[in-house]
């Protein structure tokens, strides 16, 4: 047998145009694929991995060929890929649909344990619905000839094949066999059995695998008919009470039914079926009542009333008790229908009680306006709280608080109520008695009622708002249905806003003026600074917010902050609390205070003392990791109002966007190990669409989000072209390319855990390095350039072009060595440049910032990380991505020095990609990631790190490029 390596996709295309036949074994996951050529030719794999089998022709004359043998699950990505491959066979596409059939039974939680015809143990899927059943009936009609062209018996007369239903259900339950058996799953089954690949013989465990079997794959299914009597006679009764005035009660009956699996439409009473006296019983199989006492054995199971029937002559129907009917309104349905046993209201009944959560103000809330701030409290503090209710209705008509009461005294499923007869289970009516009335914060409310449910006791109940609370919900989820004008441009804003950044301005001060904070992420360009610095001068006018703000910046951008406020608000006063000689001391009420990140880590404790009016953090995806210093620190700091600021609210992965919006209205998202829970994986991994649409109600009314794009945003700005530009390995990169490729592979298949991640990222990172310039990856002291890397020849060629244009460009890398070579390169060809990175001071960052603006240095050399946010760069026309970075949205802040407003110039941008090497399978991923910023980033390098060694291989490996 042969294991084909992820790493050989060609021979995988290869390998699917050959015809597929599914060799069926004990147990299931010991079967194999034969793949073949009708002409008798080799298979496109390793000769020596290959045997004869004996196959039908189209003549129907049995034939032996050269075959390639592989497991099933080996097999699995061959036949998949050859669904969408036009060339593959149509056998070996037909088995990838079986297989990808296989892979969502299994996905869907399809697996029963059980014992093989020769007693080993065995996975197979199940239990199979009707419509699962009649998919697997219409795939097996589809099967082509070859797809089961191994006789059952090459040596009989006729040549048998075999039975393309029951071929493909081996198929399935190869499938299903093999997926569970993890290195991990034996932890789980505490023994090998149903884990270890291994078979194992286990006879003793027949009766159970039987007990298992049944009402799962058994033809027939079962369910309950409730049937309520007495119902007429307690017409004129006092509402709630059970009994009529001789004491008697509506009783029950629960009346066993049998539904056939190939027909769901057959359906007849069991005493029916016994007694063979209906049209309807005459349908089922002789195996019919065997099956459905299996089937009952596993239902009185999970509902001990029906024990019973499993002694009477026919087994027709209980009359269960008030507590236990009050049970199939609750845990026991979904027991029960865990077996497959169904359970039927009468029609009579249907009309049941609703209840949904109701929050809001207890007393005088309602006609509140949340516009007013002394009228709503504040959603930065714990110290107000709201009432937690449960609104019950029938139909469209409220129950008052007694009736709820009179339910909840009943302590019986069936209740009369306003003239009729009701379901409800008893447990909702004490639950909902037990959680009315009690407290809780508003931002938990307002959490509640932005997404429109919550969890009562572990189950996710709706929820609505009342009072000042839903008129607040109502104005924050739909800011379209606002005045978004209401607030003017400010009377001493030196400064036309642009309509975009008015209605930003009007969001920013409907937020905080709730007490609520909020993030502003515009595209790098739009101009957050100047929204930002009209919002403060609006808030000077409002006697509850004004005060002071405090900017939290990067250094690099302490410079462009003061330059906007002396610009835009001329006579504003602004300080830096920032190097040896900073102080606080007679700050006005309306001045600007600009501090970095790492001074305010190092001088929280003063600033904490001053009663600020509104904290701004700029650039906030500095406090992304909520447990790092800078983001502890900064929650420390109060203030009247948050707002952060930033271009990427999410870089890598959601629970950056908690950071952020947890420090601008802290208790939003909840708990971090809960928003990770309940929201992050879910709408990472793509699966829960709904949890997805949760998240987004409630993060939208705190985030405002915006694109150059966007219509209507900036029409103004010129068009962007963007170019990827491949460029070949000189013959000393590709040397050096495919020995650390091998040398690094082999020590990271003997490695495992953190080592193994280690070398995996030692290994990337030398890749890219090679790909810019092998000095920069031989760490040579005085390097020769030229002549040696197919970027820094190209990147000559564009700056011939560009510069005899008079042009100007940005050259971003994200290596500093990198950019001292060329540096020192274009220094030698005469090329005037300048060069920006971690360690520029701040003061030569601004001049240098000048001297580019001015046309001093049309080559702008900078360092990715240290002047991708703050710039400022409109007069270039080109920027050059040297090396790419993991993340799109990085880059793309980068390109936006250039590409803002204040833009006049098309703007082109020049992406270097070495071609066949690890850059190009990293640039076709990144294209993929380019709007994950909007859904889910993935987590960038460190999840190659988990890749297999074969699917590294995949990434790294060579495949042309070089000359």
């Amino acid at each position: 047998m042969h294991r084909l390596p992820a790493a050989t996709l060609n021979e995988i295309s290869e390998l699917s145009r050959c015809s597929a036949v599914f060799l069926p074994a004990d147990p299931a996951r010991t079967g194999l694929i034969a793949f073949w050529n009708a002409d008798g030719s080799t298979p496109p794999v390793d000769p020596g991995s290959q045997t004869e089998v004996t196959v039908v022709g189209s003549d129907l004359e049995p034939y032996a060929v050269p075959a390639l043998l592989m497991p099933v699950r080996d097999a699995l990505p061959v036949l998949t890929r050859a669904r969408t491959n036009a060339h593959a066979s149509p056998s070996a596409a037909f088995w990838g649909a079986a297989g990808v059939l296989a892979l969502q039974f299994v996905a869907r939680g399809l697996l029963l344990p059980g014992l093989s015809p020769a007693d080993h143990d065995a996975w197979r899927a199940g239990p199979l619905s009707a419509d699962d059943l009649q998919r697997i009936r219409t795939l097996a009609a589809s099967m082509p000839p070859d797809a089961h062209a191994v006789p059952l018996d090459a040596a009989a007369s006729p040549v048998l094949l075999a039975e393309p239903e029951s071929l493909l259900r081996s198929f399935l339950d190869a499938v299903a066999d093999g997926l569970p058996r993890t290195p991990a799953a034996a932890s789980v089954t505490g023994a090998p059995a149903f884990a270890a690949p291994v078979a194992q013989h286990l006879p003793g465990l027949r009766p159970w695998a039987a007990d298992v079997a049944a009402g799962h794959d058994a033809g027939v299914r079962l369910s309950l008919r409730i049937e309520v009597s007495g119902l007429g006679d307690a017409e004129g009764l006092e509402e709630t009470e059970g009994a009529d005035k001789a004491g008697r009660a509506p009783s029950f009956r629960a009346v066993l039914q049998i539904h056939s699996v190939q027909d769901p439409a057959v359906v007849a009473d069991a005493a029916d079926v016994w007694a063979d006296r209906s049209p309807a019983a005459s349908l089922f199989g002789p195996r019919a009542r065997m099956d459905a006492l299996l089937a009952l054995r596993r239902a009185a199971r999970a509902w001990p009333p029906l024990t019973p029937l499993l002694s009477a002559a026919v087994p027709d129907a209980v009359e269960p008790a008030d507590e236990e009917i009050a049970e199939l309104l609750g845990p026991a349905s979904t027991a029960l229908a865990a077996t497959g046993v169904q359970v039927h209201w009468p029609r009579e009944l249907a009309r049941k009680l609703t209840a949904k959560a109701v929050i809001g103000p207890q007393d005088g809330g309602e006609g509140q306006d949340p516009r007013s701030g002394s009228d709503t409290p504040s959603f930065l503090s714990a110290d107000a709280l709201l009432t937690f209710d449960w609104l019950f209705a029938l139909g469209d008509r409220k129950l008052s608080r007694a009736e709820l009461d009179r339910l909840a005294e009943a302590g019986r499923p069936l209740v009369r109520l306003r003239d009729q007869w009701v379901l409800i289970d008893p447990e909702d009516a004490r639950r909902a008695r037990e959680t009315r009335d009690r407290k809780v914060t508003p931002i938990d409310a307002l959490r509640a009622v932005l997404t429109g449910t919550t969890e009562v006791d572990g189950r996710r109940v709706a929820v609505a708002a009342t009072g000042w609370l839903e008129q607040l919900r109502a104005r924050i989820a739909d800011p379209q249905s606002e005045d978004r004008r209401a607030v003017g441009q400010p009377g001493s804003l030196d400064a036309s806003l642009r309509d975009y950044q008015l209605r930003g301005l009007n969001w920013l001060h409907t937020m905080t003026s709730l007490g609520l904070g909020c993030c502003l992420a515009d595209d790098m360009g739009l101009g957050k600074t100047i929204t930002l610095i009209a919002l403060h001068l609006h808030r000077q006018g409002i006697e509850s917010a004004a005060g002071p703000t405090l900017v939290v910046c990067p250094t690099s951008l302490m410079g462009n902050w003061q330059r906007e406020i002396e610009k835009f608000a001329p006579g504003t006063p602004v300080c830096r609390f920032h190097g040896g000689t900073r102080s606080l001391d007679d700050l006005a009420d309306g001045e600007f205070v600009l501090t970095t990140y790492g001074t305010m880590r190092l001088d929280t404790a003063r600033l904490a003392q001053v009663s600020w009016g509104m904290v701004v953090a700029d650039e906030a995806q500095h406090v992304k990791n909520p447990h790092s210093a800078t983001a502890r620190q900064l929650r420390t700091i109060g203030g009247r109002a948050r707002v952060a600021l930033t271009g990427t609210p999410v870089e890598n992965n959601l629970s950056e966007l908690w950071a952020i919006l947890d420090w601008t209205t802290p208790g939003l998202l909840g708990r971090l190990g809960t928003f990770r829970t309940r929201y992050a994986s879910a709408v990472e991994g793509g699966n829960d669409p709904a949890a997805a649409e949760r998240l987004a109600s409630l993060v939208r009314p705190f985030l405002l989000r915006r694109r150059k794009s966007d219509p209507g945003i900036a029409p103004e700005l010129p068009p962007k072209t963007e170019t990827d530009r491949a460029v070949s390995l000189t013959a000393e990169q590709t040397g050096l390319y495919e020995a650390v490729v091998r040398e690094t592979l082999d020590e990271i298949a003997g490695a495992d855990g953190f080592a193994r991640r280690g070398l995996v990222m030692k290994l990337l990172t030398a890749l890219k390095q090679i790909c810019n310039h092998p000095a920069q990856y031989l760490k040579e002291e005085r390097p020769r350039i030229v002549d040696r890397s197919g970027k820094v020849e190209l990147l000559d060629e564009l700056l011939d072009t560009i510069l005899a244009e008079g042009a100007s460009v940005l050259v971003f890398t994200q290596y500093v060595r990198m950019a001292r070579l060329l540096e020192q390169h274009l220094a030698a060809r005469g090329v005037l440049t300048q060069f920006l990175h971690g360690g520029t001071p701040v003061a030569e960052r601004e001049a240098m910032v000048n001297r580019f603006q001015e046309g001093e240095a049309p080559v702008f050399l900078l360092s990715l990380k240290a002047a991708g946010t703050g710039l400022n760069l409109t007069r270039a026309g080109h920027v050059v991505h040297f090396d790419r970075w993991w993340n799109p949205a990085v880059e793309a802040q980068a390109t936006d020095r250039a590409y803002r407003i204040g833009q006049t110039q098309p703007v082109q941008v020049h992406r270097l990609i070495a071609e066949g090497t690890i850059e190009d399978r990293i640039a076709a991923m990144l294209a993929r990631k380019q709007g994950l910023a909007d859904a889910v980033l993935g987590s960038g390098e460190a999840a190659l790190t988990e890749l297999s060694d074969a699917e590294l291989a995949d990434l790294v490996q060579l495949r042309g490029g070089a000359r």
